[in-house]
């Protein structure tokens, strides 16, 4: 879907009945009986692996102070494990007030407009274990990525990491200099349109380009009936979206991700119809909503780790799934989200492998790097 706005074929309400069953980190639970791996026939020969997903486990540590962060690590013979590590406390925080980056990020994403009145929470800074983060400086960042375009792709949760980026590189002031490419990828808002499917901004003193692609399922979408706006849509789990393919040639990083679209309320509501080997599915184990999604995502890991081969330069990133942070049920079962004690849960993370077994499964083997953000979320 390149061509038509896909804004033309979502139809995005802010509620969904959610029918299948969520654990505390936002993933989708296979039904009993399907935790054993399965092996749908597709034309990419993907094994979907079905497993259930465990809870982050992290205990409190109490925040301290900013330490020296030049150097990278702390032990020269193993690489650096940025999921492990703990939230501490840094008066240097945040990083661009959300008063200042109102260009960038969406009014009902920016709590600093918003009628919220603690912001404790934007005083802390992630410590990865063993090692240290060089701070971040927007110049440097530009400098060390210029000529380069990273690219984001997936649901709102990659367009919000792509407004953060945004204000990030900007630090955080209005840039009239940066310059809207929308054009170039054909992000730009049809006529009827609520948005365009994705935006595209430049840096011109680096040539640094930075986008975003909304793809909530990381399929490809196909209207069944272009001239019908009511039509159904082929949402093909084994095909990854057009626009990737079609533009990955000009990325430099890319960032995917997926998850929390995956429940029959969101699919019904945009009349997705599951496709598989380029028709109608028909295997009613791929029909259940876990199943589709792991082997779409499975099936994007796959194509992605076999395109980087003519890719060297491309840096490929698949972001794990951010948790939900309801008390007392979910958004639809009576659930609050209204916390206002950082940390409540603790500050570090010490578990072995990521709190997202799908998506770690699905990269084992590949060149593709796991941006695991669940359990330090």
């Amino acid at each position: 879907m390149t061509l038509r706005s896909a804004q033309e074929w979502y139809h995005m309400p802010s509620d969904f009945p959610v029918e299948v069953p969520n654990d505390s980190v936002g993933t989708t639970k296979p039904e009993k009986g399907l935790e054993k791996s399965l092996t749908p026939t597709t034309e990419n020969g993907i094994k979907l692996q079905i497993g259930v997903e465990g809870e982050a486990a992290v205990d409190y540590v109490p925040a301290e102070s900013p330490e020296n962060r030049d150097v990278k690590s702390s032990s020269g013979s193993e690489a650096c494990n940025y999921a492990k590590g703990k939230w501490v406390a840094d008066s240097r925080r945040p990083l661009y007030s959300g008063f200042g980056c109102k260009q960038w990020l969406s009014p009902m994403w920016a709590c600093r407009m918003s009628q919220r009145p603690d912001f404790y929470f934007e005083g802390y800074r992630w410590q990865p274990e063993n090692c240290k983060m060089q701070e971040f400086d927007c110049s440097k960042f530009l400098r060390k990525m210029q000529d380069k375009t990273i690219a984001f792709i997936g649901d709102s949760l990659g367009r919000k990491q792509f407004q953060s980026l945004m204000c990030m590189a900007s630090g955080g002031e209005e840039s009239p200099e940066v310059q809207n490419v929308g054009w170039e990828y054909g992000l730009v808002k049809p006529r009827g349109a609520i948005r365009p499917d994705g935006w595209a901004y430049r840096f011109p003193k680096t040539n640094t380009t930075i986008l975003y692609y909304w793809s909530a399922s990381l399929c490809d979408l196909v209207p069944l009936n272009i001239t019908d706006k009511q039509t159904n849509v082929a949402m093909h789990l084994d095909r990854p979206p057009a626009f990737m393919s079609r533009f990955l040639h000009r990325f430099d990083v890319l960032v995917l991700n997926t998850g929390h679209h995956w429940n029959r309320g969101k699919l019904n509501a945009n009349r997705w119809v599951m496709h598989v080997n380029g028709k109608p599915n028909e295997d009613k184990m791929i029909a259940e909503i876990p199943n589709a999604k792991n082997l779409t995502i499975y099936n994007v890991a796959k194509w992605l780790d076999l395109e980087l081969v003519s890719h060297p330069r491309l840096k490929a990133f698949f972001r794990t799934i951010s948790p939900r942070h309801f008390f007392n049920g979910d958004w639809n079962t009576g659930g609050s989200c209204d916390n206002t004690i950082p940390l409540t849960n603790g500050s570090e993370v010490i578990q072995e492998g990521s709190s997202d077994p799908i998506i770690e499964g699905a990269l084992k083997g590949t060149k593709i790097k796991i941006l695991d953000i669940t359990a330090i979320s």
